[in-house]
This record gives C-alpha cells, structure tokens and sequence, in this order.
C-alpha cells in the first residue's frame, strides 16, 4: 500500500515547486491530478464517480475548466481524501474567475508558449475562434508565423522565434485528424488584408486559408468590409468547450501585456452570443473562395 504524500510534496509535484501567484488556477489543477493519480483512479473512472464528462475531468486536470464547489467536494471523496475537501474548496474560492497572465509571467524560463495552447486545444471537442486584425495561428504559414512572432516580442524571445514557428505548425496537425474535434473560425476582410510581408507571403497565406476550409472538421467564415456591422470589432477572442456542455466552456483573450481567460459563465455567454452576431455577418463556401480570389488577384497586381 503506497504512502499518502503530505500537502507539501502534491503542491511541490503539481506546481513544480514554485507558488507564483498568477498560476493559482493551475495549481489546483495540479493538485486534484495528482489527487486523482495517486488514488489509482483513471479519468474515465473519476468522471462516471462524480458525474461529469471524462473530457471535463482532462481539463480541470489541464487548468483549462474550472470547477465548481460540488466537484471539488465529489473529487475529493471518491479519491479518498475527503480530509482535503475544505481546504480544496478555500483554494478554490481563492482563484479568481477571471484571470490575467501576463506575457512576461508566462515565458519567463521558457522559450515559446505554443505548448500550452496545443494542450487546451486538445481537451476540447469545439474551438471557436474570432480575428479582427490578423490571420489565426492555427491557419497561418510558417513565413506568416514567423513575421508575427518576430512583432510580438512581450510573448516570444526573439532567439525562440524559430521554436515557436514549429512549435505552432505542431499545433496545426489537430486539423487533420481523424477525430471528433470541430474547428470554427470567423476572418474579417480587414484582418486578410492586414500584410505582414511581400505580396507574395500573403497569397500562400490566402491559399492555405482556402485549402484548409475544405476540410469537414473545418469551418472558415469572412467577414467582408462591405458587410453591414450588427457588432464592434474590439479584440480578437477564442471560445473553447466540448461542443454542447455550457458549464465546461471558457474564452481566451490575447491583449498587448497579457492573455485573459475567461470562465465565468455570464462572460463566457457574452462572448457566445457576439460568435453568433458576427457570424450572421460572414460568408462561407462558394462566396468565401471568391472574396479570398479578389483578394489574391489585388496582390498579385502589387506584386508585379
């Protein structure tokens, strides 16, 4: 029978041994994994124990879904450590519902932060994704990529930039898996308008942009200019969940300085309900690959 770890030693293996004070979301995260493995219990077991989907376990696990006070208490009893219960539900109350973490936070001691986007990527069945003002990373060719690490210096080292390129087209291969994961993204005109480099970098962008929207798991809409707006353009943003679950949902907001997840729900249904508004406003399909056409014949003017 093996020994019980102290509370010390899980936070010392769930969080690495360091207590930043901006991570304590992922520190309970850690925690309840930890919980969760030492008791021998699989994820697919512990969800059917307190009644959630095994992916809402992966990423509570993952800190990208947020418990609620019932499914920390449910968690802690059936991996025996009920004992942890009150102390749990206090670091929980202690995490704030909306977080920043700053760029400089979250890259100190590393090289790029495409990792992390890959792994909340993967617990969830359903990603949505709005860009106002440039072409989405999961799209984006590897010279596009490049251009716009090397302008995002607060995220990306510019001795990683390279790092960070490849470690973003890893990313990319969640397109063409044969999986149940659904990808959604709204473009505005102006965002593929919007040239990182030569004329010439931007077609293979559109291209690929056109290519990919072929795919069945893949949907692609464009906002044109000449759309009428029922919606502001303010910042792009990222809704991830499992397709049909509210409660397991969360938005993702990269600014300046910091990105911002959001999980409270009334702020998670906000940004639910501007997905669909903007979406009345795009085109898909036949109409999607004649806009990205005039786009590219306009380059291919400029190029010369």
């Amino acid at each position: 029978m093996h020994r019980r770890r102290t509370r010390v030693e899980v936070m010392a293996v769930a969080g690495g041994g360091r207590d930043p004070a901006y991570d304590k979301r992922r520190r309970l995260a850690g925690e309840l994994r930890v919980l969760r493995e030492m008791s021998g219990m699989s994820g697919r077991d512990l969800a059917k124990r307190i009644g959630i989907s095994q992916s809402k376990v992966s990423r509570i696990e993952a800190g990208a879904a947020q418990p609620s006070a019932t499914e920390i208490t449910a968690w802690a009893q059936a991996v025996g450590a009920a004992d942890e219960i009150e102390r749990l539900r206090d670091v929980l109350a202690d995490v704030a519902r909306t977080e920043v973490e700053t760029w400089q936070a979250a890259i100190e001691g590393r090289h790029q932060l495409q990792d992390d986007a890959r792994e909340r990527e993967e617990t969830a069945r359903r990603v949505r994704v709005f860009q106002p003002a440039l072409v989405p990373g999961l799209l984006q060719t590897p010279g596009y990529a490049q251009r716009v690490f090397a302008m995002f210096k607060a995220s990306v080292p510019q001795t990683s930039v390279a790092a960070a390129v490849a470690a973003r087209l890893d990313r990319q291969l969640a397109l063409y898996k044969d999986d149940d994961r659904h990808f959604e993204f709204l473009i505005t005109e102006a965002a593929l308008r919007w040239r990182p480099g030569p004329p010439r970098l931007a077609i293979a962008q559109l291209d690929r942009i056109a290519t990919v929207s072929t795919l069945d798991n893949v949907s692609i809409g464009l906002i044109p200019l000449s759309a009428e707006a029922e919606a502001p353009y303010l910042q792009g943003f990222s809704i991830l969940d499992d397709g049909d679950a509210d409660d397991d949902a969360f938005v993702l907001i990269e600014l300046d300085h910091a990105e911002l997840t959001v999980t409270e729900a009334d702020a998670v249904a906000l940004y639910r309900n501007r997905w669909s508004t903007l979406r009345k406003a795009a085109v898909f399909g036949d109409e999607a690959q004649a806009l990205l056409r005039t786009l590219t014949a306009e380059l291919r003017t400029i190029e010369g």
